[in-house]
């Protein structure tokens, strides 16, 4: 449950999701609206309200559209969530990655310097390259864009003072998420389904970090003032393989269906992405709550309720 300074924080505030439609920015406008902030959503398509937000139709890479919302609602703080997601090395994304990932947050970061009391919390990703990693290549379209959007973050608040935080998220898990292009959907509805889930080598290691504590962690990054100008790790610190996580989800799923590995080809420039959570728990007072195999059955027990 939200703590009582959590509320009293965030309570009557008016705040702007952008890609509130999606698998987060859903969870995190029900936490918001809960709390008692004035919500403003925005998604491409016009949707009903169900929680009391108030749902914007707009491109945020449309400069004139994301002026004219932080302009007509003066956010106090802006959770920037609309993104193009594709982990695919396929040049034909670059361009779309470039505008949906990348214009979106210039045109969003040039907005809100025109209103210095507006906070800005990023969505960014652990494919980011790291500075300790030295001149690591990005490993796709998607993540070079998320890379790039850092560094005018990082650019726009040290040139202009814009207070604007980046959260690097793990891979990100839990009920509500219904594309099956995702791992643990696609393995999750597979096995309940008694159809065998044909995977890679599944020897990669990653970061896999539960929804709920994600929303957390854009919640204390849009309360914390020591958060502008920073990018934080949003993950456990613990790798787990996909080998290992579609093995645990089929014990929690049971039956006579099995993974099956060494399927697919495993992607270029794939690399284990671990978060260093440190930082996160020294500045934002965020640590994640929900282990692996609870957060797998939590997702498990809605999908078998939504697909029964």
């Amino acid at each position: 449950m939200p703590s009582p300074a959590r509320e009293d924080h965030w309570c009557t505030r008016p705040v702007l999701v952008t890609g509130a439609g999606g698998f987060i920015g859903a969870h995190l406008v029900r936490r918001l609206s809960a709390l008692g902030a004035r919500v403003h959503a925005v998604s491409r398509r016009s949707r009903e309200s169900s929680n009391g937000e108030t749902w914007h139709v707009a491109d945020v890479a449309d400069a004139g559209a994301i002026e004219w919302l932080i302009g007509s609602t003066r956010p106090a703080v802006v959770f920037h969530l609309a993104s193009e997601v594709a982990g695919a090395r396929d040049p034909r994304l670059v361009l779309p990655m470039l505008r949906s990932n990348l214009t979106s947050v210039v045109n969003l970061l040039t907005a809100v310097a025109e209103v210095p009391e507006t906070r800005v919390v990023l969505a960014g990703s652990l494919e980011e390259p790291r500075p300790e990693e030295g001149d690591r290549a990005p490993s796709s379209p998607y993540a070079v864009s998320k890379w790039a959007a850092d560094g005018y973050a990082r650019m726009f608040h040290h040139l202009w003072d814009v207070q604007v935080s980046n959260l690097r998220i793990g891979m990100v898990y839990g009920p509500g998420r219904q594309d099956t292009h995702k791992l643990v959907p696609y393995v999750a509805l597979s096995l309940l389904r008694g159809r065998t889930p044909e995977l890679g080598s599944g020897t990669r290691h990653l970061d896999w970090v539960y929804v709920d504590d994600v929303v957390d962690a854009f919640l204390a990054a849009g309360e914390t003032p020591e958060a502008a100008g920073r990018s934080f790790d949003i993950g456990t610190g613990t790798g787990t393989s996909i080998r290992d996580t579609a093995d645990l989800l089929s014990k929690i799923v049971g039956g006579g269906a099995r993974p099956r590995y060494g399927v697919l080809a495993d992607r270029a420039l794939d690399s284990a992405r671990i978060a260093d959570p440190a930082p996160a728990a020294e500045i934002l007072d965020w640590r994640p709550t929900v282990g692996l195999e609870e957060g797998l059955r939590r997702t498990v027990d809605w999908f078998a309720r939504e697909n029964g």
